[in-house]
């Protein structure tokens, strides 16, 4: 089955598209064997938007004009976690999201502290030993934005004390290009995680090792956007074309699993031949697990000896994993891209896999697209305002329902069809019992991001005058 695929590439928009059409047809086919009752449009707002955050930066060299975000569980607790942030000693701007699986343990983890590890990897090595005199913390370099979790202080000490000793490495040795420290705080977060479950082993250190989650950071300084991505987050750059007065969707992340040939291809080269039919199983990794690329997952990472010491005395045999030989099997090795963004580029859509199960990356950049247009055209508070008939029909106005882009998205990936968004498809997915939800959606987190056109525009002016 692995050869086939090897002999046989297929296009990213291609899979894409198979995946949703796939996924879709199961989904009708279980809707008509549930019947729930009919959620009220007020209710299913409520719901849609509980998430749902918006953030306009008023600097203007700032190369983010700002960002609108929402998440909606179907995991109880969510399995994603999103976090975003801007630099206190440059104008810049960082995101992530992330797609936990086997608990929320490791997503919960690293969207508090990868970006902070990111964040002093690319400071300038002489502010960063400035920073360190002022006795310096993970908060020292970012100022987060919606941020409501924090952890108990015994958790909080531990990687603070693994943040410092992170910054005491780096702080001596030279700064490498930026996507080179950003690949390095990736590797050192992840071995810092392993480190703390076998130094510190507690429920909580223990739930982060023995859980994973995939990760999508968007890193943006002037004209420079920086993707880097474990797993199946995706992130897709949406640019007006004036030229033919059209959207263009631009996927800017690659899923590492199995049906992308060049990770089969890396996956199987690190293993003896021997392994071939047993590295990946049933399109996963040991038969296992779906990613090839993640942080946490210590499972598919540790040596035999470690899982006998540490892990198989806790959680007893069936920890261990078939057919692991020659271990790791997984790596937290990001994949990184450089773009560089021009005035056409007008946002970005970062979102788990769970939104693009419902969308392929064009329709979610046309619809968005759609959703700007009609912000220019059209006051959402004044037309509710003037006509409260709104929130009780049947079809929502693509033009003036969702002010939140994010909400917008969401609305759509769940209730699309091709007379518009039908509420019952919406209703439907918000009210299926928590028992059986998972057979219909996974866990959405979205974040829009919108660049700001007028700071582009100058970099770029700027840019082309020098050369």
């Amino acid at each position: 089955m692995i050869v086939n695929k090897l002999q046989r590439p297929v296009s990213s928009n291609y899979r894409q598209s198979i995946v949703v059409r796939n996924f879709l047809c199961t989904s009708v086919r279980r809707r008509r064997q549930l019947s729930l009752p009919q959620l009220s449009p007020y209710y299913v707002n409520l719901l849609l938007r509980e998430n749902e955050f918006t953030y306009t930066f008023t600097e203007e060299d700032c190369p983010v004009y700002g960002y609108e975000s929402n998440q909606l569980g179907a995991n109880k607790p969510c399995e994603d976690a999103r976090a975003e942030a801007s630099f206190m000693h440059k104008s810049a701007f960082i995101c992530g999201i992330f797609d936990g699986h086997r608990g929320p343990a490791c997503s919960q983890a690293i969207s508090k502290r990868l970006m902070h590890y990111i964040a002093a990897s690319i400071t300038d090595r002489q502010l960063l030993k400035e920073q360190m005199q002022q006795h310096c913390d993970s908060q020292s370099f970012l100022r987060s934005y919606n941020d409501k979790m924090d952890f108990v202080s015994d958790i909080k000490d531990l990687y603070e004390y693994s943040f410092i000793k992170f910054i005491q490495r780096i702080s001596v040795r030279d700064q490498s290009e930026c996507s080179k420290e950003i690949q390095n705080a990736f590797l050192c977060l992840d071995s810092d995680l392993s480190k703390e479950a076998i130094n510190c082993p507690n429920a909580w250190t223990m739930s982060v090792a023995m859980s994973g989650a995939t990760a999508c950071i968007a890193y943006v300084e002037g004209r420079d956007l920086h993707l880097a991505s474990t797993g199946g987050c995706t992130a897709v750059l949406g640019s007006y074309n004036l030229e033919i007065d059209e959207w263009d969707a631009k996927e800017l992340t690659t899923s590492h699993d199995s049906t992308n040939r060049r990770e089969v291809t890396r996956v199987l080269s690190q293993h003896p031949r021997e392994e071939r039919h047993t590295a990946i199983q049933s399109h996963r990794l040991l038969g296992g697990l779906q990613v090839l690329r993640a942080l946490g997952n210590f499972r598919y990472k540790w040596s035999n000896e470690t899982m006998e010491k540490y892990i198989v005395p806790v959680y007893g045999e069936v920890a261990k994993l078939p057919f692991y030989y020659t271990p790791p099997y997984l790596t937290a090795e990001p994949e990184i891209k450089r773009y560089k963004l021009i005035p056409n580029d007008k946002f970005l859509i970062m979102a788990s896999d769970g939104l693009w199960n419902f969308l392929t990356p064009t329709k979610a950049v046309n619809i968005i697209g759609d959703h700007i247009t009609s912000k220019h055209i059209s006051d959402p508070d004044r037309i509710a305002a003037e006509d409260k008939s709104l929130e009780f029909l049947g079809d929502f106005s693509m033009n003036s329902f969702d002010r939140n882009a994010a909400t917008h998205l969401l609305r759509h990936a769940l209730g699309a069809s091709e007379y518009g968004v039908e509420h019952s498809k919406v209703s439907f997915y918000l009210s299926v019992p928590q028992n059986v939800v998972r057979l219909f959606r996974d866990d959405i987190t979205i974040t829009v991001i919108y660049f700001n056109n007028d700071c582009i525009s100058a970099l770029t002016h700027n840019e082309s005058r020098c050369v």
